[in-house]
């Protein structure tokens, strides 16, 4: 098992000492830095280039700020988004700003770990309640939006983009929808023709611009 050099930001030390200390103990992580704000962030992304980067989003200078600087700077950073926010608004910039995984700090070390992992071998993910409940809230803005591919899907397609969008494998789908693999590569394939789309990535790529479109406005 490769070794994962993980930097982890967050503005209350606690948290940030005891997330290290978590990986340390489950064993495969080197905790390459460790920091509590904005500037925190872009001064490890550039001085220690780790391979993952832990990040807040409520802390000095913002996470999201840090998020798009790092990246507008270093494009190949995996950065995932450790936060306490559920606001669709956060979720959706994240992942337009290029996020590779966004988690709910009540997430497990294990889990933690898995989904450090996945993110490490280039998958996406996302905590899935969250997904769910964004692909809830577009099914019931589709009608009224107009034709949108999503809103086209039927309530197993749904199930199956959350999941695809949470960056599991088509095994681990079967398994969680209680499937055969089959099944799920032919949910794909019709997936993929109403999202006029090609591949999986660029069907995660279709739901994240489909939440930033119907995201409700400010005010």
């Amino acid at each position: 098992m490769n070794t994962i050099r993980v930097a982890v930001v967050d503005d209350h030390p606690i948290f940030r000492e005891g997330v290290a200390s978590c990986l340390i103990e489950i064993g495969g992580y080197d905790i390459v830095g460790k920091g509590g704000s904005c500037d925190d962030a872009l001064a490890i992304a550039q001085q220690v280039d780790p391979d993952v980067m832990l990040l807040d989003i409520s802390m000095p200078g913002g996470g999201l700020n840090a998020l798009a600087s790092i990246l507008d700077r270093r494009p190949a950073q995996k950065i995932i988004m450790l936060t306490v926010s559920e606001a669709h608004s956060d979720i959706a910039t994240a992942l337009k700003l290029g996020a590779k995984g966004y988690v709910l700090k009540g997430v497990g070390s294990r889990m933690l770990s898995e989904i450090l992992r996945a993110v490490q071998g280039g998958e996406m993910y996302l905590s899935p309640t969250l997904s769910a409940r964004m692909i809830a809230g577009l099914s019931h803005t589709a009608a009224s939006a107009g034709p949108v591919g999503i809103g086209e899907l039927t309530e197993r397609e749904h199930a199956v983009l959350r999941l695809v969008s949470a960056g599991l494998s088509n095994k681990r789908i079967a398994r969680d929808l209680d499937l055969h693999e089959k099944t799920i590569k032919h949910h794909l394939t019709r997936i993929f023709n109403k999202l006029n789309v090609s591949n999986r990535t660029e069907a995660a790529m279709a739901f994240r611009d489909a939440v930033e479109t119907h995201r409700p406005s400010a005010g």
